[in-house]
C-alpha cells in the first residue's frame, strides 16, 4: 500500500507523460531531432543500474543429510568431534543457566519459609493464629 504522497506524485508524473504524449504531434522537426540527440547523449551517460546480488540462505539439514553437491564420491569433509562439541555448547550452557536459576530461586524459597518459622517460634502467639490460613500472609506482609 502506498502513502498519499506517493500516490500524489505518481498521479502527476502521469499527468506530466500524458500532457507530453499529446502535445510530441505538434512539436517542429527540428525540435524533434534535438529532442532526440539530448535523449541519445542522457542514456549514453545514464550510470548502470545496480544488480542485485542474489540472498544466499543457510541450509540446516539434519546430522545425516546429505546436501546438494556433497556426497560420499565427492570428498566432502567429515565433521570433527571438536567442532560437534563446540555445536553443542550453547545448548549445555542454557540448560546449565535455568538449572542454576531455578537451584537459586528454590534456596530462596527455602529461606523465606525458615524466617516464617523462625519468626511463628519466637513470638508469644496464642494457639488460634498458628491455625489461621492468613497467618503466613500477615506475616509476610509485617516485614
Amino acid at each position: 500500500m502506498r502513502s498519499a504522497p506517493e500516490n500524489t506524485e505518481l498521479e502527476f508524473a502521469r499527468n506530466v507523460c500524458r500532457a507530453l504524449d499529446e502535445n510530441a504531434a505538434k512539436l517542429p522537426a527540428p525540435a524533434l531531432d534535438k529532442l532526440a540527440a539530448a535523449r541519445r547523449i542522457a542514456l549514453a551517460r545514464k550510470k548502470p543500474e545496480t544488480v542485485a546480488a542474489p540472498a544466499f540462505v543457510p541450509l540446516f539439514a539434519p546430522a545425516g543429510a546429505v546436501r546438494a553437491g556433497y556426497g560420499p564420491d565427492s570428498g566432502e569433509r567429515r565433521v570433527s568431534p571438536l567442532r560437534r562439541a563446540l555445536r553443542v555448547w550453547p545448548i549445555l550452557a542454557l540448560v546449565v543457566g535455568v538449572a542454576a536459576v531455578a537451584y537459586w530461586e528454590n534456596a530462596e524459597r527455602a529461606a523465606e519459609l525458615a524466617d516464617i518459622d523462625a519468626a511463628m517460634l519466637n513470638d508469644d502467639l496464642p494457639l488460634n493464629a498458628y491455625l489461621d490460613h492468613g497467618f503466613n500472609a500477615y506475616l509476610s506482609r509485617s516485614r
